[in-house]
């Protein structure tokens, strides 16, 4: 399969979905009154933003192009630069700084240990989405990543959910071995329903297994008329690229043309699925980028492959999803469901070994890299900066940016009230998804919870996105901001500053960008517009004093 093809494959496929397959009207109770929605949330972790094909990919992801086809799809929706910090917001609709997250826990440094905000689990001072749905009556389930805190009192028992199973670090082998992919999280920490593991199924693999529990949770009290939230949080399609066959050899050659020619081809494909301006600027390949064509032969493929299994990895856990909106169809429940699904950043630019303290300590040693091994048991392989370059297409950069591609996500939204067979390009943030999910259930948020006073949520209901009501949640004249690592960045409209450290190819300098226009940031408006940068530097300085930023050394 060339790239070529495989492109006019995924715009066929989309335009094939169009009207396809559209939800019922919302379930009735016996009463005749409609009754509250489930809802289904899913996360990815690490997927670039072109990865699934609604949005330009060729990767085959039909059940979730079926979902952007049946829903709304947001083209304008930002999240962290990482795993953390996004999933933090998500579950308590505030910012990171406030809920605990202001860095990653395995990246904090002496001057954030210990301050407020950055107390590397989910703190105190916010309620999660699961603590106020199960005070509302709600069944609450979580399958997948947690990553908000590893000891007893920070798990997802402890915060909300009646049942789930949880990777607790950031990553980890997608086998059974529960290798680590840092020495610090060696072996990889997991816990169900309050309790720690020590081993996994020896027939585990998390896109399935993670797929399998939540299932069973959700069958576990089926009808006893109480609406249920589930929350899905895949660790694929982060690193290490593991994925079992048929899917492990079925994009062999795909990639054989490098990361040059796919993130051409998917800007380009963007761009007849509307999802960019027309006239959207493919930016200039990152110096730290090295060319396809100065790679040797060996070097090249690898690169290949790491990109094949990374592709077999996206589309098992498309797969994966699939098999839950079969098994919502099957149970009589899926036409009462609301089904978001988003990623936590872009691609992962970080190959195995850029690691901290990955080399020096020999950890790497233990695991077998070899071409032949990649994508199997005993493999630590990331796919790097190339592909993840690739993987965003038209955006600039990938995770660990404040750059569009490191936090603008997919965003998919479908089900009951919901005006379907819509794109969307206003913008939204990852804090809105909670407002938004206790408006459409009709649970209250609380500003106390179990005797502790709870922070106000910066986020705000999406709604009349969702209804076709409202074109906007954010007016031109109003600010968001978000940081990460000293890396800053702010919205007023349109337009956006920020600020990108040296390590991952930024100049540490503020810029300018109307990314509407431009979301592959090629056009630095600093100097044509230097009061503008001025005003949202000021204001991102008083979204920093709001929520507490402790300024980098």
């Amino acid at each position: 399969m060339n790239l070529r093809s495989a492109s006019i494959i995924a715009i066929a496929t989309a335009l094939c979905l169009t009207g396809c397959g559209q939800r019922q009207a919302p379930a009735q109770s016996k009463d005749g009154k409609t009754t509250r929605p489930n809802i289904l949330l899913v996360m990815a972790d690490d997927m670039g933003w072109t990865d699934i094909g609604s949005f330009g990919g060729e990767i085959h992801t039909p059940n979730l192009d079926t979902l952007a086809q049946q829903g709304v799809k947001f083209t304008d929706f930002y999240v962290s630069v990482s795993c953390s910090p996004t999933r933090s917001m998500l579950l308590s609709g505030n910012d990171n700084h406030i809920a605990g997250l202001g860095n990653m826990a395995e990246f904090m440094t002496d001057n954030e240990s210990g301050k407020p905000g950055y107390e590397g689990h989910l703190n105190d001072r916010v309620v999660t989405l699961a603590e106020v749905l199960r005070s509302g009556g709600y069944h609450t389930y979580m399958s997948g990543k947690w990553h908000l805190g590893h000891e007893t009192g920070t798990l997802p028992f402890d915060r909300g959910f009646d049942r789930s199973f949880s990777m607790l670090v950031g990553g980890a082998s997608h086998w059974a071995d529960m290798l680590g992919i840092l020495p610090m999280d060696h072996p990889a920490k997991y816990s169900m329903n309050g309790k720690h593991l020590d081993t996994l199924p020896a027939d585990f693999y998390s896109s399935r297994s993670y797929t399998d529990f939540l299932m069973d949770a959700i069958r576990e009290n089926q009808g006893d008329a109480k609406p249920f939230l589930a929350y899905l949080a895949f660790t694929a399609v982060h690193d290490p690229v593991h994925v079992p066959e048929p899917w492990l050899s079925k994009y062999r050659g795909a990639y054989d043309d490098g990361y040059e020619v796919l993130r051409a081809s998917r800007w380009e494909t963007a761009k007849k699925m509307g999802v960019v301006g027309q006239d959207a600027e493919l930016a200039e390949r990152g110096a730290l980028i090295k060319p396809w064509d100065e790679l040797s032969d060996d070097e090249r493929a690898l690169e290949a492959r790491g990109m094949e299994v990374y592709a077999g990895m996206l589309e098992a856990m498309d797969y994966q999803y699939g098999r839950v909106v079969d098994f919502l169809k099957d149970i009589g429940e899926y036409d009462n469901t609301v089904i978001i699904f988003l990623s936590d950043n872009g691609a992962n630019p970080a190959y195995s070994e850029q690691y901290p303290r990955v080399l020096e300590t020999g950890f790497m040693d233990m695991f077998d890299n070899s071409l032949d091994n990649i994508g199997h048991p005993g493999s630590n392989y990331a796919y790097g900066i190339g592909f993840s370059s690739a993987s965003s297409g038209p955006l600039n950069r990938y995770k660990l940016t404040v750059n569009e591609g490191g936090i603008r996500s997919p965003l998919l939204i479908s089900g009951p009230g919901i005006e379907g067979g819509r794109q969307s390009s206003a913008f939204a943030y990852v804090t809105d998804i909670m407002p938004t999910i206790l408006e459409l259930t009709g649970v209250d948020y609380v500003t106390e919870f179990e005797g502790r006073t709870i922070e106000q949520m910066r986020g705000r209901s999406m709604l009349g996105l969702l209804d076709g009501t409202k074109e906007t949640i954010y007016d031109s004249s109003e600010f968001v901001g978000g940081e990460m690592n000293g890396d800053k960045w702010l919205r007023q409209g349109d337009f956006k500053a920020l600020m990108v450290s040296e390590p991952w190819g930024g100049t540490g300098t503020w810029q300018l960008f109307n990314v509407v226009e431009d979301p592959g940031e090629a056009r630095d408006l600093s100097e044509l517009m230097p009061e503008t940068l001025e005003m949202l530097k000021t204001a991102w300085n008083q979204y920093a004093n709001d929520v507490g930023v402790v300024p980098k050394d």
